[in-house]
């Protein structure tokens, strides 16, 4: 692989890391993460608010040097971004991802192999059922005038835990219905070729065009959609993704999977000295519940039903936000001899008290903090054993004063503990700034890039 040292990756120290400022501007502003319209394809059939854009992932496959005999791991796999660009690339590549939701996506992300007319056919032909059954209940789904629809048979509806789980109101009584007609209708017509692709295509539609959901980034729920298309939504993501297949029609793809799994113990999934780079973004230190944000899909489409099992989701995360900690949380044992991150901890925990802070959310600020990196520490430590002497890393990390306003440099602190573990760091890349809604400040979300010398 090429040696990024010697490309333009930003300027380099052997000086104290706590200190250094390592600076490679390139774009600093919030369309720096937005999807380009010619990278649409395949990343835009389901993707995280919060993703990284693709051109950032092609930008280091082309610095790292990598080609179709390189391995590229994306740890923190999310929905695939890094996963389908390196195999538009031509480069194997192995995602790891603790979320079943966003794991389901990986996985439909990457199955290019689906007979894009069959698809189309089979998702019409399930139209044509669930629009008959809505139609025998008096329901439109697309009502020719805007009216407020009602039925002679009672609206479906969620199991009461399940619908807990959600947000509240995040989708209107009508909407639900149709979906869950929708859904009995993909069940009754089942394909084994289609149902996963036509599912995402689904999950895609709820957040997209049938809910109640906004993002900016935080997910809320926004003004009631009281009847909403919901088949023809579905079918039109669909169609897109059939247009995406019909184009990638006999590319040549190499292999590319991706595991469910907890990310802090990649040696208990990967063979040792198999990754040659690694190319992610792990969640950052701060208040967004990244399962909330994807809970209305993830629990339509069935990957939790109870609260039990969305706590044994959240124990396969790397904790970064306080409603994901619990009580027998240990992984902050990993990060006890760094002073800066009891430091920081410490400052908020003072910060808490000055301010009169008690709720139990803001107890934990400090607490969640050090799990965090210590969270971090084992998966960089675990992580040593998969690589190949001289893989390169790059970790899309963002800094944060989410806790009571205490900035945490969370790209500086990474590299510090990846060198304690025997990493070369390389250079820190800004990516771009963004702000800050607490302090109106401008915070830098960055690249750190690394070596595993061997």
């Amino acid at each position: 692989m090429a040696n990024p040292s010697e490309s333009n990756l930003g300027l380099f120290d052997n000086t104290d890391t706590a200190s250094r400022v390592i600076e490679a501007p390139k774009q600093t502003n919030v369309n720096a993460n937005k999807l380009r319209v010619n990278d649409r394809a395949v990343h835009d059939w389901y993707r995280f608010v919060l993703s990284f854009p693709p051109h950032l992932v092609a930008d280091y496959i082309g610095r790292f040097g990598l080609t179709s005999q390189h391995t590229l791991l994306d740890p923190f796999c999310g929905t695939g971004t890094t996963l389908v660009e390196s195999k538009l690339h031509g480069i194997p590549c192995i995602g790891i991802e603790a979320h079943p939701m966003s794991h389901f996506a990986s996985q439909v992300k990457l199955n290019w192999e689906v007979d894009a007319l069959g698809l189309w056919k089979h998702a019409n032909l399930v139209a044509e059922r669930a629009l008959k059954s809505l139609e025998e209940q008096g329901i439109e789904d697309e009502p020719v005038f805007d009216i407020n629809q009602s039925s002679h048979h009672p609206l479906r509806a969620l199991a009461s835990e399940q619908t807990e789980l959600l947000l509240k109101d995040s989708i209107s009584p009508l909407p639900l219905h149709k979906t869950l007609v929708l859904l009995d209708c993909l069940k009754e017509l089942q394909d084994d070729a289609y149902n996963p692709t036509e599912l995402l295509a689904l999950a895609k539609a709820l957040v997209s065009k049938i809910s109640n959901l906004r993002f900016g980034p935080e997910v809320g729920v926004g003004k009631a959609k009281t009847d909403t298309p919901v088949i023809n939504a579905w079918l039109r993501e669909v169609k897109s993704i059939v247009d995406d297949l019909s184009m990638l029609s006999g590319f040549s793809s190499p292999q590319a999977t991706t595991i469910l799994g907890d990310s802090r113990r990649v040696d208990q999934l990967l063979s040792p000295n198999s990754v040659d780079a690694v190319f992610t973004s792990p969640p950052y230190p701060n208040e967004k519940d990244y399962t909330r944000t994807t809970r209305l899909e993830t629990v339509l489409l069935g990957f939790i039903k109870t609260k039990a099992e969305l706590q044994s989701l959240k124990h396969g995360l790397v904790r970064s936000n306080t409603r994901g900690v619990y009580k027998d949380d240990s992984d902050d044992q990993w990060i006890s001899d760094y002073p800066e991150i009891r430091d920081i901890a410490a400052a908020i925990e003072k910060r808490r008290t000055e301010l009169g802070k008690t709720s139990g959310f803001e107890r934990q600020y400090a607490r969640v903090t050090k799990l965090y990196f210590g969270g971090m520490h084992m998966h960089l430590k675990n992580l040593r054993k998969v690589l190949k002497p001289g893989a390169h890393l790059a970790y899309v990390v963002g800094d944060q004063a989410s806790y009571l306003r205490v900035l945490i440099r969370t790209g500086r602190i990474l590299a510090d503990i990846a060198q304690s573990l025997g990493y070369e760091l390389l250079a820190i890349d800004l990516f771009r700034t963004r702000l800050a809604t607490a302090t109106k400040e401008q915070l830098r979300e960055e690249v750190v890039v690394l070596c595993w010398p061997g």
